[in-house]
């Protein structure tokens, strides 16, 4: 299997290098994996959907309503 750094992903991707860190440590990307103190990212795996708010408008469901 063919890997990516971290660098070589952002590119890739179009989305910085630390952000590629988060997504690893969250374990959004399938298959990636620690090599000492870098993540390699597989080179077929794909872009995760960003799931951050971009609207402003935070939607708690699991809140109580009072």
């Amino acid at each position: 299997m063919e890997y990516l750094s971290v660098r070589q992903t952002a590119e890739t991707w179009g989305i910085s290098g630390r952000r590629i860190q988060r997504l690893c440590v969250e374990g959004r990307i399938p298959g990636e994996t620690k090599m000492g103190s870098y993540w390699a990212v597989p080179a077929d795996a794909e872009k995760p959907k960003d799931k951050r708010v971009k609207s402003g408008k935070y939607m708690n469901l699991n809140c109580a309503k009072f």
